[in-house]
């Protein structure tokens, strides 16, 4: 089984859910999960929560506790949030390189699905008749404790493209895509990726580009870390990565010559953009 989450704390969040229910033939169960009736749609449950989802560590458990099943992947339908409030639809993984400011632990990553992430971009770029952004962010906020992959999908950056029915609908259909796609073979390169800034435009350009698929995605403002937190986020990266890609002028000097060293030490390909 295959999840989707949404919060009623969220109004794009309960945008892609009514497009979900209203679009996709997701039917309501006589099921409750945190109170809340649960949709299914084949082998994809879609669930709500009452609270904010970046907070909601351990949501695998209560997903197994609650419904006696253990998703195999998380999809997060959700809000982006900025003050710039550019228009865009994104997607990444969760995790904190440092200190946990916005949910999960501090020096703690989910763990990432790199195909999935690249197969939301290519959709959310394809469907795209907005003319808003789309990009990958980099790796931020909880929940971190998660021990089956999971992705932020979302909405971005204000009210009013939160509500947006286009919005909505892209998302929806994105998501359904994802997970009728996501277990199949496809011909990407899992990288994790080093520098730029949070809206990884240099990543984001490669993967809708080529055949790199990003994981876990390591900003400048977050920079440096050590190399077991490098380490970690190979590890945290469903079936590993086969590249570590550095965006060279968006890294500082101490981490180009980590990420060269643990291409090296670890056997994998080493780009630099």
């Amino acid at each position: 089984m295959k999840v989707v989450m949404s919060t009623k704390v969220d109004l794009a969040s309960m945008n892609i859910k009514e497009k979900l229910v209203e679009n996709f033939g997701f039917s309501e169960t006589d099921a409750l999960f945190d109170g809340n009736p649960v949709f299914r749609r084949g082998d994809v449950l879609l669930l709500t929560t009452n609270e904010e989802m970046i907070y909601y560590d351990n949501l695998d458990a209560a997903i197994e506790t609650q419904l006696g099943i253990k998703p195999e992947l998380i999809v997060f339908a959700s809000r982006h949030a900025s003050k710039a409030k550019m228009p865009a639809l994104t997607t990444h993984v969760t995790g904190n390189w440092g200190k946990a400011m916005y949910g999960g632990k501090d020096r703690s990553l989910a763990i990432a699905h790199p195909t999935a992430m690249k197969l939301a971009l290519l959709k959310l770029n394809e469907l795209n008749d907005l003319g808003w952004t789309v990009c990958y962010e980099a790796t931020h906020h909880g929940p971190s404790e998660l021990n089956v992959p999971s992705l932020f999908i979302e909405i971005g950056s204000s009210e009013e493209e939160w509500v947006n029915d286009r919005a909505g609908e892209i998302l929806a259909e994105t998501i359904v895509h994802v997970l009728e796609n996501a277990g199949k073979k496809h011909e990407f390169k899992p990288a994790l990726g080093i520098g730029g800034g949070h809206y990884a435009p240099k990543q984001t350009k490669r993967a809708l580009e080529g055949e790199l698929a990003f994981g876990h995605i390591l900003p400048k403002y977050a920079q440096p870390v050590d190399e077991a937190m490098l380490t970690k986020a190979i590890g945290r990266t469903l079936g590993g990565v086969e590249v570590i890609y550095v965006d060279w002028k968006g890294t500082k000097g101490e981490m180009r010559r980590k990420a060269r060293d643990l291409a090296e030490k670890l056997d994998l390909e080493f780009i630099r953009d």
